[in-house]
């Protein structure tokens, strides 16, 4: 943190071109110490170019990046032994232990005083502490990844997309981690493309949109300051409930899980769908109807859209 602006992290008018393709379009912001900054975007829209320059791996086309007080091409060597960094992808060698792993990666980088069993203990693997990284599952695996990232006890930690291709539950238990770090008072950068764990992990959420920032907030005020609409969930509903909601002016929407989702205006719209879909006698087996969440206001900003669970730019028309 430079002790003039209170700053971990300050990133001023970046770009990044790749030939004509600007992946990211001169873009600023600031990462406050002990917060968790969530970069929210599609697959393609510049999170992962952004955050190997802030942490040194790719050179800017242009503009400043200060990470710990230090520029960011130009320190690399100093900044490097101060921050941890979990890549997309993470993987490690098949037949050593979750602690030689570590025992490893600690030697590597020239720690001499991990607590490899808090680290352990941190990312909940002490019953796994013997067992080889080739009979890991997938969330024990990025589990594992973080610790790594941990070994030299950054100040900063760097997470690339850490829950991808993760189920439900290994994906909630990897949030408990990261809850963890933040209780201990580290800087995380996150990135990811899913609502749920900015929502829930982020003090403060950028969203990026085709290599531009197109918000920024806690989630809290960009849900207040984006949506003025409840949205109302028919569960398991018939086939023909959309159409019926459709003939009345809304625009129903059935998400991944067979479930019919519509925006309303006001609470007396519920009703009159609600008796329209009773007249009607159309089935659903249950309703929910409450404020927008993160998701909603990233479909409204960004026009994306959802596939097999992964946010992706839609196509110009």
């Amino acid at each position: 943190m430079t002790e003039k602006t209170g700053y971990t992290i300050e990133v001023e008018n970046l770009t990044k071109r790749y030939g004509d393709l600007v992946a990211v379009d001169d873009i600023s912001f600031t990462v406050s110490t002990g917060e968790v900054f969530a970069l929210l975007g599609p697959n393609g829209a510049g999170k992962t170019t952004t955050v190997e320059i802030i942490n040194t791996i790719r050179t800017p086309t242009s503009g400043t990046v200060t990470l710990l007080g230090m520029d960011v091409t130009k320190k690399k060597l100093d900044i490097v032994r101060r921050i941890g960094v979990l890549p997309q992808g993470f993987n490690s060698f098949d037949r050593i232990t979750v602690r030689e792993t570590l025992q490893y990666y600690s030697r590597l980088f020239s720690c001499r005083n991990t607590d490899i069993a808090g680290l352990i203990e941190l990312v909940n693997l002490e019953d796994k502490a013997n067992e080889q990284y080739k009979n890991l599952s997938g969330g024990l695996r990025q589990r594992l990844g973080i610790a790594i990232a941990l070994v030299n006890d950054p100040e900063v930690v760097f997470l690339d997309e850490p829950t991808t291709g993760l189920d439900p539950r290994a994906r909630r238990e990897v949030w408990e981690v990261l809850q963890g770090l933040k209780q201990k008072g580290k800087t995380v950068f996150l990135t990811t493309h899913y609502m749920e764990e900015a929502e829930l992990l982020a003090d403060t959420v950028a969203i990026i949109s085709k290599g531009k920032i197109i918000a920024m907030d806690s989630p809290a005020k960009l849900i207040e300051n984006t949506t003025n609409y409840l949205v109302l969930t028919l569960l398991s509903a018939d086939d023909n409930v959309i159409e019926i909601i459709r003939t009345m002016g809304f625009e129903p929407v059935l998400d991944n899980d067979k479930d019919i989702k519509t925006r309303v205006e006001h609470i007396d719209d519920v009703q009159k769908i609600l008796s329209a879909l009773k007249e009607a006698g159309a089935f659903y087996l249950g309703l929910d109807v409450r404020k927008p969440n993160l998701e909603e206001v990233f479909l409204k900003l960004t026009g994306a859209a959802f596939h097999n669970g992964h946010v992706v730019e839609r196509e110009a028309v």
